[in-house]
């Protein structure tokens, strides 16, 4: 354990995952949640702000949530169904998605937190994404806000629409993790460098891009490295960014990298280890089925020196 304390924000709904050979399996999913879930498994106190419902689906999140320890906030279940989203896998394991989602929650109680975490639909769909740009615009200086747009464009709306909120939240960010994919729909005619360059200019201290296989991009106003991925046997991408952006948290609050991060310190090999420990992450998801990102025991990569 780290003795640091992380409040995720966002939906939590079950994935019904129907592959390339026609079979239909049902299991616990939503971005906000997953990372939820990544960042307890890695012994990070954490809890969860979402909706459920009181229902089968409701009660096998719940279940997945005490299976790895996080914290259902109080006030997270609702009247209302438990969401849904079917992720339809291609013959390589990649996902494309349709979703059955309501996303209304009141303020959160965010005292004492060390990190607040949100993403994806829970991000930007209304009335709850409301609450969460408030919680954000309000926090205390010293809270690590990190912000994964995670987008899903069957749900989100229109491209302007979704790329100013993406914008005005990430303004409000010390950390910004978003996909190639991400990045290729919120800005079709921009490289990767120009993206990270805007971020940064915008006040996120810590900009990363996942590209896949191709590994990732990491960008800081002082350092910019791309570092491969892991080889390893993919079964299928569900929740791999997920997996990588609680690593990457993790290793950020595991290694007393927090301060550094604050202040846009971040130094080269900071942002390696970081990059390191994140793309294991990742790897030990896409090598199993689901979105189910590895434990503290699994990650075999050595945490930096810890700073004060």
């Amino acid at each position: 354990m780290t003795g640091a304390h992380a409040i995720v924000i966002g939906e939590a709904l079950v994935d019904v995952i129907r592959d390339a050979a026609g079979g239909v399996r049902s299991q616990p999913g939503g971005s906000p949640m997953n990372v939820a879930v990544g960042l307890a498994r890695l012994g990070i106190d954490t809890a969860l702000v979402t909706q459920l419902g009181d229902d089968d689906n409701g009660r096998m999140i719940v279940e997945h949530l005490r299976d790895s320890a996080v914290t259902l906030q109080a006030g997270s279940l609702t009247v209302d169904p438990t969401s849904t989203a079917t992720a339809t896998l291609d013959a390589s394991g990649a996902a494309t998605y349709g979703f059955d989602l309501r996303w209304s929650i009141s303020l959160p109680v965010v005292a004492g937190a060390d990190l607040i975490h949100t993403g994806s639909i829970g991000s930007i769909l209304e009335p709850g994404a409301e609450s969460v740009r408030t919680i954000f615009a309000s926090a205390d200086p010293s809270v690590l806000l990190s912000f994964d747009p995670n987008i899903r464009p069957a749900i989100m709306g229109d491209r302007d629409g979704v790329t100013r909120r993406v914008e005005d939240l990430a303004a409000t960010c010390h950390v910004v993790k978003m996909s190639d994919e991400d990045a290729a729909w919120l800005y079709p005619n921009r490289s990767l460098d120009e993206i990270a360059e805007k971020y940064i200019a915008g006040g996120t201290t810590l900009f990363a891009v996942t590209r896949g296989p191709h590994g990732c991009l990491m960008r800081t106003d002082a350092v910019e490295l791309r570092l491969p991925a892991p080889s390893v046997a993919v079964v299928d991408t569900v929740g791999a960014g997920d997996a990588f952006m609680s690593g990457l948290l993790y290793a950020i609050l595991g290694s007393g990298l927090t301060g550094a991060v604050l202040t846009g310190r971040l130094d080269r090999t900071a942002v390696e280890h970081i990059a390191g420990v994140a793309l294991r992450s990742a790897a030990i998801t896409v090598a199993r089925a689901g979105a189910n990102p590895p434990r503290a025991g699994e990650l075999d990569v050595e945490p930096v020196k810890k700073r004060g």
